[in-house]
């Protein structure tokens, strides 16, 4: 349990400086419990803690893990090129402490997109050596066939790596639908697998990671929720 000031307690969950969140405790934005405080150098436990500013209700949280549902053109960077990034679809006291995309979806690419400040949650998240299955929609160009599954179960090899990428799981859904299931995270590689294997991906969402689902979230593009602690248990190997 952790007993802070509170200008530094603002301050940890991204309000500003700790300058500029002395003076927002000064001028009377902030309660605690019900009660406005103008002392910035109270202290409290961090336990539980919930507050508000400008009359918005915030919860104390350590570090931060979100599940975002990705529109498309959006991009995963914190320095966007050509689209707007999706920092940019949560509130600014995130972006200013320093939440990151848990790995990468391209652009045009729609679906769950985890998020948080925590360095070791997102390698954990990240690695392939922890082999946490992520599970993807693809919408393919040309109609899908027994041989094309078979392919991808058995390891496409693409152009800049010897070393073959095996679907875990491949299904279809549909004539032009096929789900699969990775535990890589390299760069295009769904698209580029279905290259490999002589098809085209037209369209790609990402429905679960782990035990957790898209659905199970119920967000609708471009909402975000905080992941609690039942939610992170789903985050692991299936």
């Amino acid at each position: 349990m952790k007993r802070l000031s509170l200008d530094k307690i603002l301050q940890s969950q991204g309000f500003g400086s700790r300058k500029w969140c002395g003076e927002l405790i000064e001028s009377g934005d902030v309660t605690v419990a019900g009660q406005v405080v103008t002392d910035k150098k109270a202290m409290f436990s961090t336990e539980n803690l919930s507050f508000t500013l400008y009359d918005e209700p915030w919860q104390y949280r350590e570090h931060i893990y979100l599940a975002l549902h990705k529109p498309a053109n959006f991009e995963c960077s914190r320095k966007p090129s050509h689209h707007p990034g999706v920092l940019t679809l949560l509130p600014e006291p995130f972006r200013a402490r320093d939440v990151q995309p848990v790995g990468r979806l391209d652009h045009d690419t729609t679906g769950l997109l985890l998020m948080s400040d925590d360095g070791a949650f997102i390698h954990t998240q990240s690695s392939p050596k922890y082999h946490v299955p992520k599970v993807y929609i693809a919408t393919t160009a040309d109609p899908i066939t027994p041989e094309l599954i078979a392919h991808l179960l058995a390891g496409v090899t693409l152009h800049d790596d010897p070393v073959p990428c095996a679907a875990v799981r491949c299904e279809m859904r549909d004539s032009n639908e096929l789900e699969i299931v990775l535990e890589q995270g390299k760069y295009h590689q769904v698209k580029r697998m279905l290259a490999a294997a002589g098809n085209h991906c037209a369209q790609l969402r990402r429905v679960q990671i782990g035990g957790l689902t898209l659905e199970s979230l119920g967000l609708a593009q471009g909402e975000w929720c905080y992941l609690d602690a039942a939610d992170l248990t789903l985050l692991v190997a299936v």
